[in-house]
């Protein structure tokens, strides 16, 4: 049985995550008001007004017992000398059917902050912390297949792609595929040790 507080942070080589605050406000801004990012979103860009309740809302999520709890986690770059730190984008994590030890995992990061291999950092991550601290059998991906980057990340993670739905859903009024990306447990050990 699943049955977890997050607390965090969950902090990496050079990132830290953690739950986000309405602090965070400006930062978050920057990236889900760009249409860039949003492209492959759920939602359209967002307003300040909009950002606020989403904050206001993940923050509140912290615990994963049962399906459909989730938890957002804000990607912190620390601070240097020059800069604040800065929430640079965020990875989402839902429990999906707990009986079967499943989860799906999401992300999206400011464009400024892209292709500098925080995804994958920050991913890996929370990966680690699914199949170690949560103790699940298996996570997958569900993207846009247009979203290159998106796939390229999950290959990165050794993520297999398990499938491709075709119009599937209707998606900001045209119907949109689905490509499904996954991987075991046993699978992440193995990635692990390949690539540390």
């Amino acid at each position: 049985m699943i049955r977890h507080e997050f607390v965090g942070p969950i902090k990496t080589d050079r990132l830290a995550l953690r739950l986000m605050t309405l602090a965070d406000h400006d930062d978050v801004f920057e990236w889900m008001s760009n249409p860039e990012v949003a492209r492959y979103q759920l939602y359209e860009p967002r307003t300040p007004l909009q950002v606020a309740d989403h904050i206001a809302k993940v923050a509140q999520a912290t615990t994963l017992v049962a399906d459909g709890d989730f938890i957002e986690l804000g990607v912190v770059l620390p601070a240097t000398a020059e800069e604040r730190d800065r929430v640079i984008g965020c990875i989402y994590f839902s429990l999906k059917r707990t009986d079967d030890l499943t989860a799906e995992i999401g992300w999206s990061f400011a464009v400024t902050h892209q292709g500098r291999g925080y995804a994958t950092e920050a991913a890996s991550a929370v990966l680690d912390f699914a199949f170690s601290d949560l103790a699940l059998h298996r996570v997958y991906a569900e993207l846009d297949p247009r979203n290159t980057s998106s796939v390229r990340l999950c290959e990165r993670l050794g993520m297999r792609h398990e499938a491709h739905f075709v119009e599937d859903m209707m998606f900001k009024g045209a119907w949109a595929n689905t490509g499904v990306y996954g991987i075991l447990d046993r699978e992440w050990a193995a990635h692990r040790r390949h690539t540390s």
